[in-house]
């Protein structure tokens, strides 16, 4: 009926208290997965209205085109919008799963510099849209770790830092392994951040852009916070001296 609260309680005999902690644990399972639909339902219902107003726009002017130019158009903004459409969700669903735990950190013995060199490769497209240049200093860095929920965090920060730098920019890379701490660090050249948006910058759904003029959900950066918390590291942000934003 919903009520996930169950405690068995019963000792003896071995069997049953075998059942009585497999009930305790199916409970607190459901329980989890409850919370990630109720978060999925309250914090994606607002943001989802955007896209799927675009796609259904488009595709009644779709409906009644005969421009083949004004078509090819429509199709790819139709197209644009579903990928949008389709990351929000995935992304809400990853982070929601982070939140409640539903996700178990499977730690994996890997190389990090190989790992963040992989996630530049992948964002080729847009950087070189950008004709952004790289400076890439990175140590040779054994790391063990969740390997895939590592790769959003290298993934969101370097594409943040090639969204929010201007054309011909340049982004400088850095990881670096002292005894037994690892720190990286991810510099562009872009707006920077001001130091109320610092305090927010976090959340989810925040956007330090509020006309929504950059591409993205403000959803990135509060599970990059979620995946270090697990990992039992720490992030901080702030502004270089000129301008722009470095990530540590």
């Amino acid at each position: 009926k919903g009520n996930f609260n169950y405690k068995g309680n019963v000792s003896s005999p071995k069997e049953l208290a075998q059942l009585c902690r497999s009930m305790e644990n199916m409970a607190t399972e459901l329980a989890r997965l409850e919370q990630v639909r109720k978060d999925f339902v309250s914090n994606v219902s607002h943001e989802i209205k955007t896209p799927i107003t675009a796609i259904e726009g488009y595709a009644t002017l779709l409906q009644d085109c005969s421009d083949p130019k004004s078509e090819a158009e429509y199709v790819e903004k139709i197209l644009y919008n579903t990928k949008r459409l389709s990351e929000l969700v995935g992304n809400v669903l990853l982070l929601s799963k982070v939140d409640n735990k539903a996700i178990q950190a499977k730690k994996t013995t890997y190389r990090l510099d190989e790992q963040i060199r992989q996630s530049i490769v992948l964002l080729e497209p847009k950087w070189s849209a950008k004709e952004i240049e790289f400076d890439v200093d990175m140590d040779e860095v054994e790391y063990m770790g969740d390997e895939s929920l590592m790769f959003h965090v290298w993934n969101n920060l370097i594409d943040n830092a090639v969204k929010f730098s201007p054309e011909r920019g340049l982004i400088k890379i850095k990881l670096k392994r002292t005894d037994n701490k690892i720190t990286f660090t991810v510099e562009d050249e872009g707006c920077g951040i001001s130091d109320e948006e610092k305090k927010h910058i976090f959340n989810k759904f925040y956007q330090s852009d509020s006309s929504h003029r950059a591409e993205g959900n403000g959803l990135g950066l509060s599970l990059v916070k979620r995946v270090i918390d697990i990992m039992k590291g720490e992030i901080s942000v702030e502004r270089t001296q000129g301008k722009g934003s470095v990530f540590t």
